[in-house]
């Protein structure tokens, strides 16, 4: 007879998934046990396995859905009716507010990818790279003639603006609210006077 599904199953999955977070950007990757897991969760190794066989499977599964849903957010905010400068402002804002509460899963982005196999870093990279995609295609609407088919100097403007969020992020991961959009606001300032300087 087949095991039936619990019916708080997908829960206990994202309650796994947020503690192990924790434990791999704590810990590191490599000096986290299954054994560790189980008991930072507050369940038995073998129910840990009932979710999962291996930490690189919860690894995996961290970060694909922090990234997809990441992707996901971002990529399809409403941008219609909108000014150039009007969707830079809504998708940094985003972006900030994307960020906040996932302080432990960017942490393990930057330190455990590269535990994962080539096939599954090139999918977590694909979703990066859709939203570098989608922030530097308004970078070149916002300033079509500041970059000329320049393609280094659109990038290297594409990756300042993920710059300052990242440094924000990683300097003020508990800010709140009125002090992202806050800084929000000054990033699409100085990208948007930057850019006409170019």
């Amino acid at each position: 007879m087949a095991r039936t599904i619990a019916k708080d199953h997908d829960q206990k999955r994202k309650q796994i998934l947020k503690t192990a977070a924790k434990v791999f950007a704590d810990q590191g990757f490599d000096r986290a046990s299954m054994t560790l897991l189980a008991k930072e969760c507050g369940i038995s190794k073998a129910n840990i396995y009932h979710y999962y066989d291996s930490k690189d499977a919860i690894l995996y599964d961290i970060l694909e859905t922090y990234l997809r849903e990441l992707r996901d957010r971002i990529c399809n905010v409403d941008l219609n009716g909108l000014t150039s400068e009007q969707k830079l402002r809504k998708a940094v804002r985003e972006i900030l507010f994307a960020y906040q509460g996932a302080d432990d899963e960017h942490r393990v982005q930057i330190s455990g990818m590269s535990a994962l196999t080539e096939e599954q870093q090139k999918l977590l990279r694909g979703y990066q790279l859709e939203l570098v995609n989608f922030v530097r295609e308004i970078l070149k609407e916002l300033a079509p003639t500041a970059f000329n088919d320049d393609k280094d100097k659109l990038r290297g403007t594409t990756m300042s603006v993920f710059g300052m969020l990242n440094w924000y992020y990683m300097w003020n991961s508990g800010a709140g609210p009125k002090a992202r959009e806050d800084y929000a606001d000054l990033v699409s300032t100085l990208t948007v006077h930057g850019i006409q300087k170019l």
